[in-house]
């Protein structure tokens, strides 16, 4: 049991829960005061010391750190309680929690082995807890941390402990949604009452009703493999009626972008969202080597420098290495930023290959490459997070590359700067996560897959199979 799912049984458990906090869980969402429900939170005096002492700074952490001082001033200066009673949360809350808040208000002696160093802060939060439980030995009081360490010890200790899961989107990854499914083989059969079909555009239109239309979504892929393939998105939805409409074929070369073409279900899936002027918003999952951001170039370069539907395209991603940092990078911003911009480089030099089987080409011999890249270049911006926030896009294709290793405040922040004729697109692999205390569960790449999905302007695909090499798909599984 976690303490996401804590207050499932509002009346009929008591007495109510004790939760310690630990000041990481207050730096990592300064809103988990308010996500308790019906159980009381205590506050050691050392969560507080940790809070003051990082305070400062321009860091998410430090940020995060004093709008839990904030929060916590505003609940205590707001109560005319006695600290000692606890004070109530329902009001500041606004009704989303029915708790106490307690406050350390006594000094407590250590009850720690004597191996337990009571100098460090984490041990000092594990005797408050052990003493809450000698207090009050009838009520369960448990020790809420994202140090796993400390929940270790706290165990050891016979404390119960747990993380902090309120803020994961969702328990299981397996259960994140991946834009596709495959119709089953009775499908027509099963639905075919009241089916309507008519042509549009080139493009076959069907409007059917049936038991499976109702959990399908807007801008969600269906398929269908056999005599008759079917590969279509849903365009409608009304209950359990829904409209679909069948794909561009972007696997065939006369549907080639920027000389890309689709090599599996999925890519071709994919281009459709990155092709098509109504969607704003797409986000591609898939290990390395599907075509992320192959195609998301591709598209984006078709789209900016032929159909010129877009001024420019501007690409960002998060800045952490996998191994020992290298230290300061001279230069320009977009001069720092180049050394985390290989991938881009290497796209760039697939899509610039010459064309050497007759066809019109828009550059010829290396003279006309070295022109077509520099033409290339002047239209991509690389741009660092750091220098985002007050920023609009206008009629800009923005690039979040990495983006499993944004948190949901900072991915808030990314795409809220689009403005007008601006697409957002938002690469990455959830299970390649580089930053500290982001899980497949909590990274703001599966936070916003989850809330866009059945928007109509917004369209997400999981690739799944890799077209790098024979190298990198054995790697892939074996490794």
């Amino acid at each position: 049991m976690n303490a996401k799912r804590t207050a499932k049984h509002a009346k009929s458990s008591k007495p109510t829960k004790l939760f310690v906090l630990d000041t990481n869980v207050l730096m990592h969402d300064p809103t988990c005061l308010f996500r308790f429900e019906e159980h009381d939170l205590f506050v050691p005096m050392m969560t507080l010391e940790e809070l003051d002492a990082n305070k400062k700074g321009m860091s998410e952490v430090a940020r995060n750190a004093r709008q839990a001082s904030r929060m916590l001033d505003e609940i205590v200066t707001g109560s005319e309680e006695d600290i000692q009673e606890g004070i109530d949360l329902a009001a500041p809350s606004r009704g989303l929690a029915s708790g106490r808040l307690f406050l350390q208000t006594e000094a407590i002696n250590g009850l720690l082995p004597a191996s337990l160093p009571t100098s460090r802060a984490d041990n000092q939060i594990i005797a408050v807890a052990l003493h809450l439980r000698q207090k009050h030995p009838k009520r369960p009081v448990i020790l809420v941390t994202k140090d796993i360490n400390m929940r270790i010890k706290a165990r050891a200790l016979g404390l119960e402990a747990q993380d902090y899961f309120n803020d994961k989107v969702l328990e299981d990854t397996d259960l994140l949604y991946t834009g596709s499914l495959e119709l089953p083989a009775d499908f027509w059969e099963s639905h075919a009452q009241g089916l309507e079909s008519w042509k549009k555009d080139g493009r076959t239109y069907y409007r059917i009703s049936g038991p499976l239309c109702a959990d399908l979504l807007i801008n969600e892929f269906v398929w269908q493999e056999g005599p008759q393939p079917l590969q279509a998105w849903v365009r409608a939805h009304a209950g359990k009626t829904v409209e679909l409409e069948t794909l561009i074929d972007y696997s065939h070369g006369k549907n080639a972008v920027w000389g890309i073409t689709a090599r599996n279900r999925e890519q071709n899936f994919a281009l459709n969202l990155l092709m098509h002027p109504d969607i704003d918003f797409v986000t591609l999952l898939g290990q390395a080597g599907t075509g992320k951001t192959l195609l998301t170039l591709a598209a984006a370069l078709t789209q900016t420098l032929e159909q010129k539907r877009f001024s420019e395209i501007i690409i960002t991603r998060v800045t952490v290495p996998v191994g020992e940092d290298i230290g300061f990078l001279p230069g320009t911003e977009e001069e720092k930023m180049t050394p985390w911009m290989g991938a881009l480089e290497d796209n760039l030099d697939v899509l610039n290959k010459p064309l050497d089987d007759g066809d019109k080409g828009n550059y010829s011999g290396d003279w006309g490459r070295a022109a077509t890249m520099d033409l290339i270049r002047s239209r991509i911006k690389i741009k660092s997070l750091n220098f985002m926030r007050g920023r609009t896009f206008l009629n800009k294709f923005l690039i979040i590359d990495e983006a499993q290793n944004l948190t949901p405040k900072q991915m808030k922040t990314l795409i809220t700067r689009a403005g007008p004729g601006t697409k957002v697109v938002c690469l990455g692999n959830i299970a390649q996560i580089d930053t500290p205390y982001l899980t497949e569960g909590s990274s703001g790449l599966t936070y916003v897959v989850d809330r866009f999905k059945g928007w109509p302007h917004a369209g997400h695909i999981t690739l799944q199979r890799g077209e790098r090499s024979r190298l990198a798909d054995h790697a892939a599984e074996v490794l």
